[in-house]
């Protein structure tokens, strides 16, 4: 019980600071999650991010389901969701009750700048940390290009790239790269 209290509180904690949603929130997970808590490794977390973009919902949302199943099972995921929702759901609740005009609010209105200023930061960092980690080799530079161009530019192009399409090439570009990996390296092994 004690365990699952600890995954609550833990991601009632993140969830009470998700501006800016999935990327903004990587930095933050790494250090809470990865570094401080070693409940998973960096590369886990983000397979994690990755299986996050590809089902419904907020990514991070998602990887605290998957950290809460991979520490505790089914119980570990209710934990950490319901953490993850509580502290955004409270917040929410208390704005819309006792703030009216909050949005034009000239204090609030300047806090968000200065909240979308630090996403901006939070997601670049986020960027160049998923870049060292997944741009390694020629091929997944080569893969970088090809759907950063199909993306980017699909409102030149004659047809458009869906993001979900772009996804499921990419992963069936990866597999096709490493059965030619692995089938050359056979050849190479059988060859001595």
């Amino acid at each position: 019980m004690k365990e699952l209290l600890e995954l609550y509180w833990t991601f009632v904690k993140i969830g009470c600071v998700t501006f800016g949603g999935g990327y903004a929130m990587l930095p933050i997970l790494e250090r809470e999650l990865a570094d401080k808590r070693h409940w998973t490794t960096l590369d886990e977390l983000q397979d994690y991010f990755a299986i996050g973009q590809c089902t419904p919902g907020i990514i991070a949302l998602n990887v605290s389901t998957f950290i809460g199943e991979k520490r505790h099972g089914v119980k570990g995921a209710i934990a950490a969701t319901t953490g993850f929702l509580s502290g955004p759901i409270l917040i929410i609740l208390i704005i819309a009750l006792f703030l009216t005009n909050f949005a034009q609010n000239p204090l609030v209105q300047h806090a968000f700048a200065g909240i979308r200023v630090c996403v901006c930061v939070l997601i670049l960092q986020a960027v160049l940390r998923l870049w060292k980690k997944s741009v390694v080799d020629p091929f997944t530079f080569g893969l970088y290009l090809a759907v950063f161009i199909l993306h980017a530019f699909s409102g030149l192009l004659p047809f458009r790239a869906p993001a979900a399409l772009l996804v499921i090439l990419s992963g069936i570009a990866g597999i096709a790269a490493a059965a030619v990996k692995n089938r050359n390296s056979g050849k190479a092994g059988n060859s001595r």
